[in-house]
């Protein structure tokens, strides 16, 4: 089964601090509806209303209208949707499918994920036919990808086919082909295709020290010298395990919010970057922890846990076949020698469904 593609929007990290704010509710909770113009939201299932206002309703305009157009009117401004987490990176997916254009503006998406004024997320994605594209507050792209975010779209696109057991898909995206198949257990594998090694297309200033490929290069950060490793997954990302007094990481120890955004901004990295910073458990067992460009620290990261096999696999620290523990939990990375591809395998869980009223 093909499907078109996704779009993705993501918002700053200060609309994180709150993570699954229902989700201990569920067993009372059957739909849930914001309305993000006048920050009223109501939480409902068939036995239940809980009305909760956190603005005055002044807002609302003093013209008479037919109960029957207030109705009609307030529904066409209604979004639908399903939130869903992978690993903690969380999601609020859109049946888009009946038009190439996303149904809401960059704006609206952005204040749909505020945690304290929204639904709440880290990105949004729409079901749509047309290329992948990922948007920020400063950025609009049809090249990026988001892992997580493929895993939680599979899982989405099942649900709305109502398909049943395994099942795989092509999503056609303007980073290339990514092929994610549902397991028995619930579990999706992502075929996530080959990692982008060339300095130049990641991209990083960085000069190639293996071929045109930058591993194990220097890069000085506040004055010290780092280890890194520069792969892209569709996206660009810095991998390192250590800086070059021969020092390795214990990634607890870190104060990511102090360096990480020195990674991200440095000069040598002229999109920006993607940071892991990684520790070495075993040769099949690595722990990362890591500063996404644009959004800080993240529960988890999915095309980082593929770009960091493939850094330890050219550093020679590891084999190809990886558990990599993050914040939210592990995911199985295997970088496949026969066909160069990188396979990903974790989960993709349903938070809740919903319903938004936008401006």
């Amino acid at each position: 089964m093909e499907i078109a593609a996704t779009t993705t929007v993501t918002v700053a990290p200060q609309t994180r601090r709150l993570s699954h704010a229902f989700s201990k509710n569920l067993g009372l909770v059957s739909s849930l509806r914001f309305d993000l113009s006048g920050r009223n939201f109501s939480v409902a299932n068939p036995s239940l209303r809980l009305p909760v206002s956190t603005a005055s309703m002044s807002a609302f305009a003093a013209e008479k209208i037919s109960p029957e157009s207030y109705l009609d009117n307030r529904e066409s401004r209604v979004l639908h949707f399903v939130k869903y987490h992978g690993l903690g990176n969380d999601f609020i997916l859109v049946d888009n499918r009946d038009s190439s254009e996303p149904k809401i503006t960059q704006e609206q998406a952005v204040k749909l994920c505020d945690r304290n004024f929204g639904v709440g997320a880290d990105g949004v994605i729409f079901a749509m036919p047309a290329l992948m594209a990922l948007i920020t507050p400063c950025v609009y792209s049809t090249q990026m990808m988001c892992g997580n975010g493929v895993r939680c779209f599979a899982r989405f696109i099942a649900e709305i086919e109502n398909l049943q057991g395994k099942h795989s898909f092509t999503i056609h995206t303007g980073a290339g082909l990514i092929i994610p198949e549902i397991q028995d257990d619930g579990q999706v594998k992502v075929d996530m295709g080959e990692p982008i090694l060339r300095a130049e297309d990641v991209p990083t200033r960085l000069p190639g020290n293996k071929g045109e490929s930058v591993v194990t290069g220097e890069l000085v950060v506040d004055g010290v010298s780092w280890n890194v490793t520069c792969v892209s997954m569709g996206n660009p990302h810095c991998i390192t395990f250590g800086t070059k007094d021969g020092q390795n990481l214990r990634v607890d120890d870190l104060n990511l919010q102090e360096i990480g955004p020195k990674f991200e901004h440095h000069e040598m990295f002229p999109a920006r970057t993607n940071t892991e910073f990684v520790e070495v458990l075993s040769r099949s067992h690595l722990k990362m922890r890591v500063w996404e460009r644009g959004a800080g620290a993240t529960l988890a990261c999915g095309t980082g846990a593929c770009a960091l096999v493939v850094a330890a696999v050219l550093e020679g620290r590891t084999d190809r076949k990886c558990t990599v523990d993050l914040p939210g939990g592990p995911l199985e990375i295997e970088w496949k020698e026969e066909d160069n591809h990188i396979y990903m395998t974790g989960p993709a869980d349903l938070v809740f469904y919903g319903s938004a009223m936008l401006e």
